[in-house]
């Protein structure tokens, strides 16, 4: 895992009350973190993926996930290291988002 992968995992993914995965396959792609019952993909981007190779080859990544029923989120590297506190607050309210849109009856 890359720094900034370790710091949302230990600092707060690994406690967050619904069960995330870190490193998880998928299909031929490795997620960096999983939730399955949100069917949510975290995936944290350095430098490298804002290149014309990266930026096409992480499009057909997310377009099958996509296609797998699977929401990806692309957070930039530099948005965990200057604003993680921001960066938790929308996984947490995506997670609750997609949760909703799953079964709404559960989280009333």
């Amino acid at each position: 895992m890359t720094k900034e992968e370790r710091h949302l995992w230990y600092d707060y993914l690994r406690t967050y009350p619904i069960r995330f995965l870190r490193q998880k396959v998928i299909d031929q792609y490795i997620a960096d973190f999983y939730c399955h019952d949100a069917r949510l993909v975290i995936e944290l981007d350095g430098s490298q993926h804002y290149e014309s190779n990266s930026l096409l080859r992480d499009a057909i990544r997310t377009e099958h996930m996509g296609n797998r029923g699977l929401t990806v989120l692309r957070i930039p590297n530099n948005a965990v290291n200057n604003n993680f506190r921001g960066v938790c607050e929308y996984i947490d309210e995506q997670v609750k988002t997609l949760l909703e849109k799953e079964s709404p009856s559960q989280l009333r």
